[in-house]
């Protein structure tokens, strides 16, 4: 007894050889996606709004601490840049994200900081509130500055 068998590619070409009439008029009759919002490229939809820093963290000259949010492919990140100078020794709030950007979930990520005995990580994470808040430092390992160009984080 033979047995019949059907490859993945005789299905494709058996769906792409079905007449339109087939897939129904809805698909026929549906207009081309709007120009105005693309599927494909980066949106910038809160561009680069200052962060409100705690009062023990400065920015650096030239790289002062910045967020924004982007869509890409229909997922929006949150953005972070700047350089940051501290002196955090224990877990701690760095700043407040602008009020035109508050993640629907708390979202985090990783930045470098100065190395110190071989750690040079730290985490950062954006709650509900809009704080930012650092984890890692320890009295032991000293957090002096902290690079917030490598954060990039899904908020929906």
């Amino acid at each position: 007894m033979t047995q019949h068998t059907t490859s993945r590619r005789s299905l494709l070409a058996a769906a792409l050889a079905a007449p339109a009439v087939a897939v129904g008029a809805p698909l026929l009759s549906a207009t081309p996606a709007a120009a105005a919002d693309p599927v494909d490229g980066c949106q910038v939809v809160v561009d680069w709004t200052a962060i409100v820093l705690e009062a023990t963290v400065e920015n650096e000259a030239g790289a002062p601490a910045q967020a924004r949010v982007i869509r890409l492919a229909g997922t929006e990140y949150l953005q972070l840049r700047g350089t940051v100078i501290c002196g955090f020794t224990a877990d701690g709030r760095l700043g407040t994200l602008p009020a035109t950007i508050r993640p629907p979930k708390l979202t985090r990520g990783v930045c470098p900081r100065n190395n110190s005995q071989g750690i040079n990580a730290i985490r950062i994470e954006a709650n509900t509130a809009g704080a930012l808040n650092v984890f890692g430092p320890q009295a032991t390992n000293k957090v002096t500055w902290i690079q917030l160009d490598n954060f990039s984080s899904v908020l929906r």
